[in-house]
């Protein structure tokens, strides 16, 4: 049984990929206990109509080269309100510590003397594929996934990916923010051994009703992304479970 929230307490909610009805039944009942919201621009928004009467709403979201608010000072804004004693949630879109640097906020929040505590939710990672009927494994087609971040391409110095191995995983490859450099990713794959004619898919705003999925190949999955302007949050999928259907 999910407990109440105590003032004084950061509870970091996972919203899922964007459809309301994703939201986990904890995370709509610490919405509808809480005195301030921490919210992006991502996530399940209509929910925030749940939350009571007077809370505060701080918009949060980082857009993708545009506005944003540093992390840091998202965690000075869960800490700030947690020690006026008041009940915070954090909501994020997808869950909170599969790239929604819920890990860092947990530890502002424990560094600083401040209950907190976590309400996972529905990965984007799984379930936009799903939604696209897409299964990340398939027991005829791959017996696992990689889940990694493309936010800056194969040849950075930031990246730290094995990008060869992956090449040669024979796994499902799922990339999360990785629309700007989805054709060198693609490029460098290849380049490592994956079959140019490998599944491709790309999944848009998925679960919402804005989402829209294209399937191609590997060798082309950049030009279909060019083509048509797909814009984040996208997911791309590559692997042999890629080519089983979409919506």
């Amino acid at each position: 049984m999910q407990r109440e929230l105590i003032p004084g307490e950061v509870v970091l909610v996972g919203g899922g990929p964007g459809d309301p009805d994703l939201l986990t039944v904890a995370g709509l009942r610490a919405v509808q206990q809480a005195d301030v919201l921490v919210h992006d621009r991502l996530g399940p928004l209509e929910v925030l109509d749940q939350a009571p009467d007077g809370a505060e709403r701080v918009n949060v979201g980082k857009i993708p080269r545009g506005a944003f608010t540093p992390q840091e000072r998202i965690n000075e804004i869960l800490i700030e309100r947690a020690r006026k004693g008041l009940k915070v949630v954090r909501l994020k879109g997808g869950d909170s510590f599969v790239f929604g640097r819920g890990g860092e906020e947990w530890q502002a929040c424990v560094e600083a003397g401040v209950p907190v505590r976590v309400i996972p939710g529905v990965t984007s990672a799984v379930s936009v594929p799903a939604l696209a009927g897409i299964p990340v494994t398939h027991r005829s087609l791959s017996q696992g996934f990689t889940v990694v971040s493309g936010h800056v391409p194969p040849d950075d110095p930031r990246s730290t990916i094995a990008w060869d191995a992956l090449a040669k995983g024979r796994t499902t490859l799922v990339l999360l923010m990785a629309v700007k450099n989805l054709g060198a990713i693609a490029t460098r794959l290849q380049d490592a051994g994956m079959p140019a004619d490998t599944p491709a898919a790309i999944v848009q705003e998925g679960s919402t009703e804005r989402q829209a999925a294209w399937v191609s190949t590997l060798a082309s999955i950049g030009d279909v992304a060019r083509a048509n302007d797909v814009q984040p949050p996208a997911i791309a999928i590559i692997g042999d479970v890629a080519k089983l259907g979409l919506d």
